[in-house]
């Protein structure tokens, strides 16, 4: 976890993105792939670190079913991420923060234990949390803002 929050630091601000680090490990341990949140700066929406760090293992294993595989990742994927590591087949899934607004995992859904799936991952949490809040609190922060006015536009049918 704490290569994933070096990683997670690199990130360029400002970023409407948190900074988030994500590492994917084989079986052995060995490292396939790594990957932060860098949307902004590529320009590509699927730009997320979790995404980058599953191209990368599927580069190194020549496919891409990451079987047996591990992601350690600093925050709660959301959806697009948590159903590609459904897909992938990814065994383990090591999360440091949870995303009240976005998470997949558990926060808002259970993509990733979903029994109407057909891969099912193991999830680890709060691995090193006390190190990884303090990385997404702005994002937190602006994210809760901009619940609050949704729910405002909601209530005025806006």
């Amino acid at each position: 976890m704490r290569q994933a929050i070096e990683l997670a630091r690199t990130r360029v601000p400002p970023s409407d993105d948190p900074p988030v680090g994500a590492l994917v490990y084989d079986h052995d341990g060995r490292l396939l792939g790594r990957g932060y949140h860098d949307r902004p700066g590529t320009g590509d929406p699927t730009a997320y670190a979790e995404l980058i760090a599953v191209r990368q293992a599927a580069d190194a294993v020549g496919g891409w079913r990451l079987d047996g595989c591990t992601v350690v990742t600093t925050l709660e994927p959301g959806v697009m991420a948590a159903g590609a590591l459904v897909l992938a087949r990814v065994q383990r899934l090591v999360i440091g923060s949870w995303d009240p607004y976005h998470g997949a995992v558990c926060s808002q859904w259970d993509l990733v234990r979903d029994r109407r799936l057909n891969h099912r991952l193991e999830v680890i949490s709060d691995v090193l949390s006390d190190e990884t809040d303090p990385l997404i609190a702005d994002y937190l922060e602006v994210e809760k803002y901009h619940a609050e006015q949704r729910r405002i536009d909601m209530q005025l049918g806006l």
